[in-house]
């Protein structure tokens, strides 16, 4: 039989079993304190490691000061920026003159030599049209006439550094001088010389202006 009495509870309560404590009961506390005479022995153990090191004292910065040279390099900066892209525009129209200069002499020279070649050949065709022109008593007056012209074509072509390549029949063939048109078999001439020359071949300056164009001799082997 129960009676009105309130229970009274127990001194040491078991939460595994009762579970979690109600909100509002106290916790348990840790006293993380540390008494004066630890304080002490920290303080002078931090003092005694601090005095190891040198103090280095910050100077103080004048932030205006600072602030005003900074814009004085920036402007600095920015007048020789303009200076260089003034001597980039400059440069850049100098060499364009330049070129269209280059170019208007190249052309100029090109075509001095052009009237230097045509003067020096203009010659050669009055002589041709006084000789069509002309009356001739004989065929080998004629022949004389033709090869008067041909000297005369011959010279003009001295006075232009160009002359012909002293190439005979019967000289071996060089390939470095002479194209071969085709082949021919002569017994009174070595194989691999020059049977025969179509066209003769000419130099400028020292330099190959045209190969000559032959006919090479090949032996038939027997």
């Amino acid at each position: 039989m129960t009676t009105g009495l309130p229970h009274e509870p127990d001194a040491h309560p078991d939460h595994s079993r009762t579970g979690p404590r109600p909100v509002g009961e106290p916790e348990d506390v840790v006293d993380l304190n540390l008494d004066d005479s630890l304080d002490e022995d920290l303080q002078s153990v931090a003092d005694e490691v601090a005095s190891e090191y040198p103090t280095q004292i910050v100077p103080e910065v004048d932030l205006e000061s600072a602030l005003g040279d900074a814009e004085r390099q920036m402007e600095e900066m920015l007048r020789r920026e303009a200076e260089l892209m003034d001597q980039h525009r400059r440069l850049a129209a100098d060499f364009n003159n330049f070129r269209n200069r280059a170019q208007r002499d190249i052309a100029l020279a090109v075509e001095q030599a052009e009237r230097k070649i045509l003067l020096e050949l203009l010659p050669v065709l009055d002589n041709f049209d006084r000789g069509l022109d002309a009356t001739y008593q004989d065929v080998e007056s004629f022949r004389s006439g033709v090869e008067l012209i041909r000297k005369q074509f011959q010279e003009a072509l001295r006075r232009m550094n160009v002359e012909a390549l002293p190439l005979q029949v019967g000289e071996p063939f060089d390939a470095l001088h002479a194209e071969a048109l085709t082949t021919f078999s002569d017994p009174n001439l070595p194989d691999g010389a020059v049977a025969a020359i179509y066209e003769r071949g000419f130099k400028l300056k020292g330099q190959l202006l045209r190969a000559a164009r032959v006919v090479v001799n090949r032996l038939q082997s027997s």
